[in-house]
């Protein structure tokens, strides 16, 4: 599979990745998780939703929760560079027959949802109300102090066409993961547009779902913190593979279940990509230190279980990689 070259002027400007909009089924109970053992800042809420964020975040909310009847991922939103990126964006899925519509969302600005060609449902916006800096309020630190978030994962099941699609948007590529020989297919992409290891990884599966979104936070230490915390506040169960180092991203890692089933990801330690000429770096799928630096693979569920955006129907990915799987 070829890989995408950078496009240095795409048709609008998307700066990072924002925030993710989750459906869930017991909205206190997801709170507690959120606020209380993970220790996101609560900034909003009524009986239907609740808006959160990370300490460093100047924005009014990087992770909303909905209640609703079935778990889900409702859309992921990134921003952008300034309103009429909007419009250009606009008139971009105009040409290319993607379906948009511009759609109030409380505090934030003119906000434009779309469905990609794959199906996963996203939203751009400019503008989102803004909220104290809380990173020197320590007193407020709960959980393992997470301070914004970093990135989304996607099982996609077309991976090239999904690549491709957005390095048309400008993402570029840091690392992927291939077959060997030389008909061998990408299985996985990381691609960013703010400097770090990626906004968006992609990720070979039964899709369209989405399989994590990630919160940095200080140091490996925050990391072990949580897994005390989850240990002895009854969450044991909950903590799904970690704590460890990728090989890809070179990032310090957990990842836990939400009380929906929703996968999120304690990360740290990635490094900058912001160069124009930065290699991308191709890792073999049967390299032991791909997944885990150390050489441990993922579980099973990893490569199998993840979000469906709401109302869309998930399909079988076009091939089935080789992936070493935890026994």
């Amino acid at each position: 599979m070829p890989v995408p070259t950078h496009t240095f002027t795409p048709p609008f400007n998307i700066i990072r990745c924002s925030h993710a909009v989750l459906d869930v089924v017991d909205l206190s109970k997801s709170r507690a998780f959120y606020e209380t053992t993970v220790g996101l800042h609560v900034e909003d809420s009524d009986d239907k939703t609740v808006y959160l964020r990370g300490s460093e975040e100047h924005q009014h909310h990087s992770l909303v929760l909905r209640k609703a009847p079935a778990a889900a991922c409702n859309r992921l939103g990134f921003k952008v560079g300034n309103d009429g990126d909007l419009d250009k964006a606009a008139t971009f899925f105009s040409e290319n027959g993607i379906p948009y519509a511009f759609a109030d969302q409380p505090f934030q600005g003119r906000t434009l949802q779309f469905t990609d060609p794959a199906g996963f449902q996203l939203e751009l916006y400019a503008s989102m109300d803004k909220r104290p800096h809380l990173l020197r309020r320590y007193d407020l630190y709960k959980g393992c102090h997470p301070q914004r978030l970093d990135h989304f994962n996607i099982f996609a099941p077309e991976v090239q066409g999904t690549i491709d699609f957005y390095a048309r948007l400008g993402f570029r590529l840091t690392e992927y993961g291939e077959e060997d020989g030389p008909n061998g297919r990408i299985a996985a992409a990381w691609m960013h547009r703010k400097g770090n290891v990626h906004d968006l990884a992609i990720t070979n599966g039964r899709g369209p779902r989405l399989h994590h979104f990630a919160y940095w936070v200080p140091t490996a230490m925050n990391v072990l913190h949580l897994c005390d915390v989850m240990a002895s506040s009854g969450y044991l169960k909950n903590i799904e593979r970690g704590p460890g180092r990728h090989g890809i991203s070179n990032a310090f890692f957990l990842y836990v279940r939400d009380p929906d089933g929703h996968r999120l990801e304690l990360y740290t330690s990635d490094y900058f990509t912001g160069d124009h000429d930065h290699e991308p770096l191709r890792w073999s799928l049967k390299d032991p230190r791909r997944q885990t630096l150390w050489g441990a693979p993922a579980p099973r569920s990893w490569f199998e279980e993840g979000s469906p955006f709401t109302g869309q129907e998930v399909r079988d990915p076009l091939f089935v990689a080789d992936v070493t799987i935890a026994d």
